[in-house]
C-alpha cells in the first residue's frame, strides 16, 4: 500500500504544509499567513499559538486538497526559520507574543560580548557571532528582560516548539542545536564553558536544554489525541525531527545534484542561504559552520547568506513613490515588464544604478550585522519602467553577493561546479539565469513545485520507518532538475567590481563617521 506524508514549512510571514507520496511527488498544498510584528527597527515578534493555528489549518486544508484520509498519512515533520519561542508566565509583548523572529537584531551588544569570548565556538560561526543566533538573542534577554528571564520555563527553535507541541513530549532536533544554539557535537556538546563566560551558566535550567537530541529524520513520537484532532490526522502518527528552513531545502535541493559534494544549495526567499554539504569540514571567515551531522550522518554543512534577499526586493515596491491614485504594481507585473525590458536591453538594463542589498546587515562574507544598504544612480523618475530598473538592479545586486560567497567557499578549498536554486525568487526564470550568469555557474531548479518542504516531507518518510534512515529517504524521493546554463562569462564582472568597490567605499564612509 502506498505511503504519504505530510511536511509543514514555517517561513517569515506564511506556513505552508503539503502531502507528498513516498516517492516525492506533491499531492497538494497550502498556505496560511502568520502575522510578524515588527514596530521597531531591526526587531521581531510572533505568537507560537498563532502560528500553530495557522499550521493546524495549512495541513487540514492541504489533506482536504489531497482527497487523502487521516489514515494514509504515515509521517509528518516539520521545517522553521530559527526563531525563537519563549515559555514562561511573563510575554514579550501584546497579542500572545513569545516567540523573537529569526531576523531579530535586537542583541548586537550580545553577540558581541559573545565574539569577544575568543570560544572555539566562535569559529563555528565564521569568526563572529551573528545577532541572529540564540544564545545572544538568550543574553539581551537576561540583560534587558529579568521578568521574563525570572519566569522562563523553556526556550526552543521554532522547529523544535512544533515538534514537541505535536507529540507533546520534549525533543530537539541536533539540527536546530548544531547551526543555532552553543552545542558543537565535535567539541563535546553543549558548551558550558562558553555559556559561562557569557554570563549564561543558569541557561540549561532555564531552557529546558536536558531534552533528548535526536537526528533530523529520526522518529521524535507520535502525534498526541489533542494535537492530532487539532490538525486532522490520526493519534499516534509519527512525528520526525526536522530541520532549520534552510537546511530542509539543501537536502531537498542536493539530493537531485548530481555530484552534491561540490555542489552549493541557495534557497531563496525574505533571506538568501548559500549551503554546502560535504563529507570533508569546510570553514572560512564569515560562514557559519563546518556544522557535523546537522542534515545527514557522516556530512559537515557550511552555511553563508544574505539576511535580507525577497525582503528587499519588498522594500523596493513597498516604498516606490508610485501616484496615490493609481495601484501599486505587485511583483509579478514588475517581472513581467522586466522580461521585455531585459529582452531588448540585455544585461545592462538599469546600469547606472548599484545597490548593496545589505537592509538588514551583511551576513556573508563580511559578517557585519551594522552594514547598511546603499542606492546610487536614482533619479526623479516615478514611472513603471524606473521601477523595474530599480528593481532589476537590486536584483543583481543580490547575485553578486552570492556570487561573493560563492567565492568564499572556494577559497576555503569548496569546489564548486553548480548551484542548486529553490525558493520563491527561483520562480522566474529570469531571475534564476541572472544567478547563474552572475556567478558563471550552472543553476539547477529542482522540478519539485518546493524544495524546502520536499526535504521535510522525506524527514516525515524516514521517522515514518518506511525508509531505513534520512539518506535512504532522500534517494527515493528525489525529483528531477531543469539545468540553466549560464550564457556569456563575464557579462556582469562589471557590476561586481561596482558592487565590491561599493563596499569598500561604505567601509570608508563608516570609518569617516566615526572617526
Amino acid at each position: 500500500m502506498a505511503r504519504n506524508f505530510c511536511a509543514v514549512d514555517v517561513g517569515t510571514r506564511s506556513v505552508r504544509a503539503g502531502v507528498f507520496a513516498e516517492d516525492g511527488r506533491q499531492l497538494s498544498r497550502d498556505v496560511v499567513a502568520i502575522t510578524v510584528h515588527s514596530a521597531r527597527a531591526s526587531h521581531g515578534e510572533y505568537s507560537s499559538e498563532q502560528i500553530w493555528q495557522a499550521v493546524c489549518t495549512a495541513v487540514r486544508r492541504a489533506l482536504d486538497a489531497s482527497g487523502l484520509a487521516p489514515s494514509d498519512i504515515s509521517g509528518i515533520a516539520f521545517d522553521a526559520t530559527c526563531s525563537l519561542v519563549l515559555t514562561g508566565g511573563v510575554p514579550l509583548g501584546p497579542d500572545g507574543r513569545d516567540t523573537i523572529a529569526w531576523f531579530d537584531h535586537r542583541a548586537l551588544a550580545e553577540a558581541r560580548d559573545c565574539t569577544a569570548t575568543g570560544h572555539p565556538l566562535i569559529d563555528r560561526h565564521g569568526g563572529s557571532m551573528s545577532p541572529e543566533m540564540q544564545t545572544p538573542k538568550l543574553l539581551w534577554l537576561k540583560r534587558n528582560r529579568r521578568d521574563l528571564w525570572d519566569a522562563l520555563t523553556r526556550a526552543e527553535d521554532l522547529t523544535d516548539h512544533l515538534a514537541t507541541r505535536a507529540t507533546g513530549a520534549p525533543v530537539r532536533s541536533a539540527c536546530t542545536l548544531t547551526a543555532k544554539w552553543a552545542f558543537a557535537p565535535d567539541l563535546g556538546g553543549w558548551q558550558q564553558d562558553f555559556l559561562a563566560a557569557v554570563g549564561l551558566s543558569d541557561l540549561s535550567d532555564r531552557a529546558g536544554l536536558t531534552d533528548p537530541i535526536v537526528p533530523p529524520g529520526s522518529r521524535a513520537g507520535g502525534l498526541s489525541e489533542t494535537s492530532a484532532a487539532e490538525l486532522g490526522l490520526a493519534a499516534g502518527t509519527p512525528v520526525a525531527a526536522g530541520m532549520v528552513d534552510a537546511f530542509a531545502g539543501t537536502l531537498g535541493g542536493l539530493a537531485s545534484a548530481q555530484d552534491p559534494a561540490a555542489t552549493l544549495a541557495l534557497i531563496t526567499g525574505t533571506s538568501n542561504c548559500v549551503m554546502s554539504m560535504t563529507p570533508d569540514p569546510c570553514a572560512a571567515p564569515g560562514l557559519w559552520g563546518p556544522l557535523q551531522n546537522a542534515i545527514l550522518p557522516g556530512h559537515f554543512v557550511t552555511e553563508g547568506g544574505q539576511s535580507a534577499a525577497g525582503a528587499v526586493l519588498d522594500h523596493v515596491l513597498a516604498s516606490w513613490p508610485w501616484p496615490d491614485d493609481t495601484a501599486p504594481p505587485d511583483h509579478a507585473q514588475v517581472l513581467t515588464r522586466l522580461e521585455q525590458l531585459v529582452a531588448r536591453d540585455g544585461a545592462a538594463f538599469g546600469r547606472g544604478i548599484d545597490v548593496l542589498p545589505d537592509f538588514n546587515g551583511n551576513r556573508s562574507p563580511l559578517a557585519d550585522p551594522l552594514a547598511l544598504g546603499v542606492i546610487s544612480g536614482l533619479s526623479l523618475d516615478r514611472s513603471l519602467d524606473g521601477l523595474c530598473a530599480l528593481y532589476w538592479r537590486t536584483a543583481v545586486a543580490l547575485a553578486c553577493g552570492v556570487r561573493q560567497i560563492v567565492d568564499q567557499f572556494e577559497a576555503a578549498g569548496q569546489p564548486v561546479n553548480a548551484l542548486t536554486i529553490a525558493g520563491g525568487l527561483t520562480r522566474s526564470d529570469l531571475l534564476t539565469q541572472l544567478f547563474a550568469d552572475c556567478c558563471d555557474l550552472p543553476a539547477l531548479r529542482p522540478d519539485a513545485p518546493d524544495t524546502v518542504m520536499l526535504g521535510t516531507a522525506m524527514a516525515a518518510a524516514a521517522g515514518s520507518g518506511l525508509y531505513p534512515d534520512l539518506p535512504s529517504a532522500a534517494q527515493a524521493m528525489r525529483r528531477g532538475v531543469t539545468r540553466f546554463e549560464p550564457e556569456s562569462a563575464g557579462r556582469y564582472d562589471r557590476d561586481h567590481a561596482a558592487f565590491r568597490l561599493m563596499q569598500r567605499h561604505r567601509a570608508d564612509l563608516r570609518d569617516l563617521a566615526t572617526g
